[in-house]
């Protein structure tokens, strides 16, 4: 199969797993279009008062179970999550924050298992991956999305208590190309056959339930496997550069027989089951990278206290306040953010794919730069391990574990790169429903010519609505006060991210999809719009009970997100994208060579993309 066959298959098969509909509105796919919404999301809904009550006695209740009995120097020095640490979560109801209480969970609101995340990840990545994976991804939020009554009624109470549930759908040779999928689930009368390697199944090793997607003829489907079914090894426990902690392993499938009332919604669903679990599953992501950025705010406020340099506490010198004002300025809008797309989520009358796919990419990118800088301020000691700071008499500070911790939620549920693509697709869905045949590479003159006629009809109405509008007059946003004028230059930006984005439809037409780092920067201009207009909105919020103070945080941030769009504009069209293309292809074909002379290679000899042969099973039960 030719390269360029296998692309459009791969395109083919996301693309039929895509939700095409759009029966809610979406707050950030307006934005994309520039129509500035703020009605979807102001005021920001809020639970009912009793869901709210419960949810912050809980998350007062996993504070005070963490300070008491997790030691997170200990679960990074041995790699391991003690068992009594995951039985004492699982007594508190960890294990089912929103899992609803009829089926044994909590039953809280996203918001509060959001938080219940942002609190975890600030003391101990690893194990609020551990949390997140098991109700974001496994078997809980599928199940409760599209399972059967009987389904629901059978697993989730087993979740619920505290048995661990993993998702497997990455293969040594697929990441995020779900066409090059090769497990497979083949019908033997009441049950399915499963054969197939799966690798980076986090909670994999401990795990007691599994979401499998195996390929079942030509399409994917989902199903729920009980993890110590005869046929399943647990080949290795992977290590990473952080995280440490996180069980993650390579699972083999050998005749593996899944009964068929384990199928998870019909066959050929596992994709869009999958892609649609992540609408609110990436969540839990924005929720640890705003607890790393929290936690960095109150490292960076006492450093920069205690340290003196030249005659001067740190964090007066300009070079280290600047860092200060970013990592505090970006932390309260990394918790804004958060907030407010588990709000949306809660709320239930918003579409918000596009919102928690631009949180977990906007969070994962602010995060691990606020982390870097932390790390940055604090020299030497930022870069020295928490033991090794506190064996000599310091305080022991893990700022660079949690540098290491954080890089994986780049990669996470979809990497950087990845997410840029897949939120372009749903922001220009207006577009290509309009003129989706004037950019196919493969559609004939007559679609061509009839795609021409209706995108004349849409743009003739849509084009002129970008011209003007609220953000060009000065009153507009009162209600918000100081931080009015930001969101002014929301809509107005708004507007202007949308004519670059039909500038570019009609600049390269075909040719669009590959201007990847075009679509990038268009989506990372909306991610910092909706990121602003999140802080604008937690900002007049808390005011009420904080004063001013919260508007001098969303204040600073606004303007140094103002710098970032006014750069990621300027990149739009003024930038080497074109030559470092044309570069990275010389660079593959070995065109120099030479720059790599004078060097010797650390690596281990080993294919580049292979499977574990041999071994025993590494599985291992929590007691």
């Amino acid at each position: 199969m030719t390269e360029p066959t296998k692309y459009a298959e791969s395109r083919e098969v996301g693309e039929q797993a895509r939700e095409k509909e759009w029966t809610r509105p979406s707050f950030a796919k307006q934005l994309f279009l520039g129509d500035f919404r703020l009605d979807l999301v102001h005021p920001a809904p809020t639970p009912p008062d009793e869901a709210a009550k419960r949810g912050e006695e809980f998350v007062r209740a996993v504070r005070r179970y963490l300070d008491a009995h997790v030691d997170p120097a200990l679960i990074e020095r041995t790699a391991q999550v003690p068992d009594d640490v995951v039985k004492g979560l699982a007594e508190l109801g960890a294990f089912g924050i929103t899992i609803k209480e009829e089926y044994g969970g909590l039953g809280l609101p996203y918001l509060y298992y959001c938080r219940t995340l942002m609190l975890v990840g600030s003391y101990c990545p690893a194990l609020a991956t551990l949390l997140s994976a098991h109700q974001s991804i496994g078997v809980p939020q599928p199940l409760k999305l599209f399972g059967t009554e009987e389904q629901k009624r059978e697993f989730l109470p087993r979740c619920a208590a505290g048995e661990i549930s993993a998702f497997l759908l990455t293969e040594p040779d697929v990441g995020s190309d779900p066409a090059r999928l090769g497990t497979t689930a083949v019908r033997d009368g009441d049950d399915y056959v499963l054969d197939g390697m799966k690798l980076w199944t986090t909670n994999g090793v401990v795990a007691d339930l599994l979401v499998v997607m195996a390929r079942t003829g030509k399409k994917i489907s989902a199903f729920i496997v009980e993890a110590d079914s005869p046929g399943i090894t647990v080949k290795r426990r992977n290590s990473f550069m952080g995280l440490r902690g996180i069980e993650n392993g390579v699972t083999e499938f050998s005749q593996v027989r899944v009964p068929a009332k384990n199928l998870i919604g019909r066959e050929g669903e596992g994709l869009k089951i999958a892609l649609t679990t992540l609408n609110t599953g990436r969540l839990s992501l924005p929720a640890t990278c705003a607890g790393n950025a929290k936690w960095a705010v109150k490292i960076a406020r006492e450093w920069g206290n205690e340290r003196e340099q030249w005659g001067r506490k740190v964090g007066r010198h300009e070079a280290v306040a600047t860092k200060i004002a970013f990592i505090a300025a970006s932390a309260y809008a990394l918790e804004a953010v958060c907030e407010l797309s588990s709000r949306l989520a809660d709320d239930q009358r918003n579409d918000i794919r596009i919102e928690a796919a631009l949180a977990k990419l906007y969070a994962s990118e602010l995060a691990y730069q606020v982390l870097d800088e932390l790390v940055q301020m604090r020299g030497g000691r930022g870069y020295e391990t928490a033991e090794s700071l506190a064996a000599r008499g310091e305080r022991g500070v893990p700022a660079e574990q949690m540098l290491r911790d954080s890089r994986i939620n780049r990669i996470f549920e979809g990497s950087s790169e990845i997410m840029h693509l897949m939120i372009t697709r749903e922001a220009v869905d207006a577009h290509l429903s309009a003129a989706g045949e004037l950019i196919n590479p493969e559609a004939g003159r007559q679609e061509r010519a009839q795609a021409l006629r209706r995108a004349g009809r849409f743009y003739a109405k849509w084009l002129p609505t970008l011209v003007a509008g609220t953000g060009n007059l000065p009153t507009s946003y009162a209600d918000f006060g100081p931080l009015a004028a930001h969101l002014r230059f929301v809509e107005r930006t708004s507007r202007k991210l949308a004519r670059s984005t039909f500038y570019g439809m009609s600049r390269w037409q075909s040719r669009l999809e590959h201007k990847q780092s075009f679509l990038g920067r268009i989506v990372d201009i909306g991610a910092e719009l909706f990121a602003m207009t999140a802080v604008c909105l937690k900002a007049e919020e808390d005011a009420k009970d904080l004063g001013r103070r919260p508007y001098e945080l969303a204040d600073t941030f606004c303007h140094q997100a103002r710098r970032r769009v006014d750069e990621l504009f300027d990149r739009l069209w003024d930038n080497s994208d074109s030559h470092d293309v044309r570069l990275a292809n010389y660079v593959l074909e070995g065109r120099y060579t030479f720059v790599e002379e004078g060097i010797l290679d650390p690596s281990i000899e080993g294919p580049w993309i292979g499977t574990p042969s041999g071994g025993e099973n590494v599985r291992r039960k929590i007691t």
